[in-house]
């Protein structure tokens, strides 16, 4: 039997339930497409060239920092070379970290589809099951005296069909969230450390801390 055949007698088999939960998988497949194509372009978990940059930065090599910054295709390029341009500037810091929330919010366009999908299709399914098993115990109830076992037996495993299909669709759909989420949650990290890195460099904290030590020191008569 053709793949097209076979998917015509679940079709036919599980009813609109099924349907749904298929029409439900072809969203999962074609929003995994987009985000993998939109973390490749976005430059996620690519940073090699803009960490060399922030090393320069932290170094002092301030020069170096940004000439390497220009060979970076990071999204969060643009943000960094602004907190290089404008270190000092008032207000700066909070308003980069909006700017890269908002980026990072780009990232994760999506992940509320896949959530759902991930909880509806095991309630879809079960809710498939318990309509195939009340269409089952009909047909058993209308047969009369006359009971066939086989009948029974088909419709309960015609009915359990929904149940599988819509656990099926929700254990990948699980995985892929959470391997997406944790790929966003390591960028917003890394965000957060190279937005710091450059507004407060490490020579500026070793002052800072150093002054802190000198005052702390108690006086001698």
């Amino acid at each position: 039997m053709s793949p097209l055949g076979s998917l015509r007698e679940i079709l036919a088999l599980g009813g609109p339930v099924v349907a749904v939960l298929l029409v439900m998988s072809v969203l999962t497949v074609a929003v995994t497409l987009y985000k993998l194509w939109q973390f490749s372009a976005s430059g996620v978990g690519r940073h090699k060239i803009l960490s060399e940059a922030l090393q320069a930065w932290d170094m002092g090599d301030h020069a170096g920092a940004r000439t390497r910054l220009n060979d970076s295709r990071s999204y969060l390029a643009p943000l960094v070379a602004a907190a290089m341009n404008t270190p000092d500037a008032q207000g700066m810091s909070n308003r980069l970290d909006a700017e890269a929330g908002l980026a990072l919010a780009g990232l994760e366009r999506g992940f509320r589809l896949l959530d759902t999908i991930a909880q509806l299709a095991p309630l879809l399914g079960l809710f498939g099951t318990v309509l195939g098993m009340i269409e089952a115990f009909q047909s058993l109830q209308t047969a009369g005296s006359s009971v066939d076992p086989s009948l029974l037996a088909g419709g309960i495993w015609v009915a359990l069909m929904t149940t599988a299909v819509g656990l099926a669709v929700a254990m990948p759909t699980s995985m892929i969230l959470a391997w997406l989420e944790s790929r966003t949650a390591r960028e917003r990290v890394f965000a957060d450390k190279a937005l710091r890195t450059v507004l407060v460099p490490d020579q500026a904290l070793s002052s800072a801390t150093g002054a802190a030590v000198v005052t702390a020191e108690p006086r001698h008569a």
